[in-house]
């Protein structure tokens, strides 16, 4: 037998180890980016064509290779960072792998001009999948400028796997504010298919985090600075106020590294419980400075996934440290005994008490009950808690009897269980039988309850239907956002005042991208500025206020899509809808409000179930009801 295993070429195996490091373009910017700052560069820019497939250049200030090094930089391994086994302990520079211009070049075609402050003239290197095309001295300015063109060109599997324009464009941003958030001290441009995106000045974190994220955070801001023997916890998180629906906005750094880590973000959104919703996510950039030994950096080929030697000790410290911050600026909950200088010059504290002030005060009768002894629990006048108390004595009803009252009916309806009442019916089996039988006995039937805010029961001569309101309205919803959709003439309703807002760029981008999908079911929403939006009108029927935590949503949403999800845009993007728009309580506060949901409900084509295949409503048979007494 001929023997099988053989080696594989240098150009295979680069291509295949280029798949771990370089996944898509946005992996290219990254990586360029983190050795312009390694090389020391005080500005640094960017520029992509056609979301990166085309073109992605990175241009710096650094200090720049000799001939030589430009050309071990392409090589697999070569690093100048490792020199022992115990340097992989101690990193603190970005890249220190020798992988990622290697990777680079086994599926792009790249040229690379540097030049050292110290030299006259630079090296010029043009490289096409890891084959060396031509090494001359040319004219370049001091640093670096790396040129990365038609990514995957070699590898047109692995070109055909990308995704949208849309999609890579996103993944670049998020890379280039992690790198632009994690060195505030650096300043970075950016042009995205000749149009400059970014012009970022050199400042401090919280500038930093105001220009690449937005104005809306200036005045959110809390500053975070703890320092203990193990740990320095330093950055900023965002007052509850600040918390949004979608997730993107919570960035943890190790040693000026991006990191990603659950156990992390747990912490603080600990912090923040019962300041924020349960569903929201709070904003923060916090850095972590910890000993390089106590954290391995060299888990993933993308960096940012770390071990720590000790999670739980992480933990705690930063969970103290998020509600120390908290605390310290009045936004949790803290006794604070200092007495506000605004106080302080009342004219009640600041000027001086007159006798005839005195022989006033002693005339009130609050005064006369707390001089007296054992006397300061009575300070009731029974004219003026007379009201007080009825309203005491109505909330302190038993919740049938309110129920009885609010409906004008019997909190139960028993005269409906009745065996012997004529007319009675038994439940079909059929679906179809299922829904006609169930509309029939439920429209018109005023004899109805709720239970614990989310289930409206009702009875039918048959038994006993329990309605799931939220998921009757989320059918409701979904059905009527779907006709007018089909309809192509959805009505708005125009807001008094048009509501502005202002989103990431990453965000910015998916939320244009569907505009004409919500114009399809009566959102009217002009794109005003970079990353701005206005509100200018609402489907009609939906409540008003809740337009921008509805739009957060809808991003998450799109965040998270799958490539199926895609073609089937339009109808996820209608049952999200409709689960948002299915939170309101108070339609059916009132016997008529309960009565118009189950109407709508079976006027539905499916009312059974939701649009995500959950039940809405259960029948149960008199039968049954009766079996439970025996």
């Amino acid at each position: 037998m001929p023997d099988v295993i053989q080696l594989l070429s240098d150009h295979i195996a680069n291509q295949i180890a280029a798949g771990e490091v370089i996944q898509r373009p946005a992996s290219a910017v990254k990586e360029l980016l983190e050795n312009a700052v390694d090389a020391g560069a005080t500005d640094i820019q960017l520029v992509i064509k056609d979301s990166g497939k085309e073109l992605v250049q990175v241009i710096d200030n650094g200090k720049g290779m000799s001939p030589t090094d430009a050309r071990m930089s392409f090589e697999r391994h070569a690093t100048s960072k490792i020199r022992s086994i115990d340097d992989l302990f101690t990193i603190r520079t970005m890249g220190f792998r020798g992988e990622a211009l290697a990777s680079i070049a086994a599926v792009t075609q790249v040229e690379l001009k540097t030049r050292q402050p110290a030299s006259e003239t630079g090296t010029r290197i043009i490289i096409e999948g890891t084959e060396v095309k031509l090494q001359e001295p040319c004219a370049v300015n001091a640093g670096t400028s790396i040129s990365v063109k038609n990514l995957f060109y070699n590898v047109p599997a692995r070109r055909h796997f990308l995704k949208s324009a849309t999609t890579e464009l996103r993944h670049i941003l998020d890379e280039f504010t992690r790198i632009a958030l994690a060195n505030p001290a650096i300043g970075f441009r950016m042009w995205n298919n000749g149009t400059e995106q970014y012009h970022i000045q050199p400042g401090n974190l919280k500038s930093r985090i105001v220009s690449l994220l937005g104005h809306t955070y200036e005045k959110n801001l809390v500053p975070v600075e703890e320092d203990a023997d193990v740990l320095k916890i330093y950055g900023f998180i965002g007052k509850p106020t600040a918390a949004t629906r979608t997730r993107g906005m919570q960035f943890f750094f190790i040693n000026g590294r991006f990191i990603k880590n659950n156990y992390l973000h747990h912490a603080v959104v600990q912090s923040y419980e019962g300041l924020i919703e349960k569903d929201s996510f709070p904003f923060y950039v916090l850095f972590l400075e910890v000993d390089p030994s106590r954290v391995d950096v060299n888990v993933h080929p993308t960096k940012q996934e770390v071990k720590f030697e000790d999670d739980r000790l992480m933990y705690s410290y930063l969970m103290a440290a998020v509600k120390h911050a908290l605390a310290r600026y009045n936004i949790a909950p803290s006794l604070d005994f200092t007495l506000s200088p605004e106080i302080q010059q009342l004219d009640s504290v600041r000027l001086p008490y007159t006798s005839r002030q005195r022989e006033e005060t002693e005339k009130g009768y609050l005064y006369n009950t707390f001089s007296g002894q054992n006397q300061a629990h009575i300070i009731e006048r029974k004219d003026s808690l007379k009201q007080w108390k009825e309203l005491y004595e109505i909330a302190q009803a038993p919740e049938s009897k309110q129920l009885a009252v609010d409906s004008g009916q019997s909190a139960v309806g028993t005269e409906q269980y009745n065996g012997s009442q004529p007319g009675s019916v038994t439940l079909p089996s059929h679906p179809t039988e299922l829904h006609n039988s169930a509309e029939t006995e439920a429209r018109g039937n005023n004899n109805m309850m709720l239970l614990h805010g989310s289930l409206l029961a009702t009875t039918v001569k048959s038994g006993m239907m329990l309605i799931h309101i939220r998921r009757a309205q989320e059918r409701i919803w979904f059905e009527r956002l779907l006709a007018e959709w089909d309809s192509r003439n959805a009505p708005s309703q125009q807001v008094l005042f048009p509501i502005s807002f202002e989103l990431q760029p990453q965000d910015a981008l998916l939320l244009n991208e569907v505009l004409p999908d919500l114009a399809g079911i009566g959102f009217d929403i002009a794109h005003f500025g970079q990353n701005t939006f206005v509100v200018q009108g609402i489907p009609a029927g939906m409540p008003s206020g809740d337009e921008k935590e509805i739009l957060d949503e809808v991003v998450e949403h799109l965040k998270h899509e799958s490539s199926e999800g895609v073609h089937k845009r339009t109808e996820q993007l209608l049952a999200h809808m409709a689960r948002r728009l299915s939170r309101n309580k108070h339609a059916i506060q009132q016997p008529e409000g309960r009565q118009a949901l189950i109407d709508e409900l079976f006027a539905c084509s499916q009312p059974e179930y939701t649009p995500s295949g959950k039940k809405v409503f259960v029948m149960i048979r008199k039968e049954d009801l009766d079996s439970m007494l025996e």
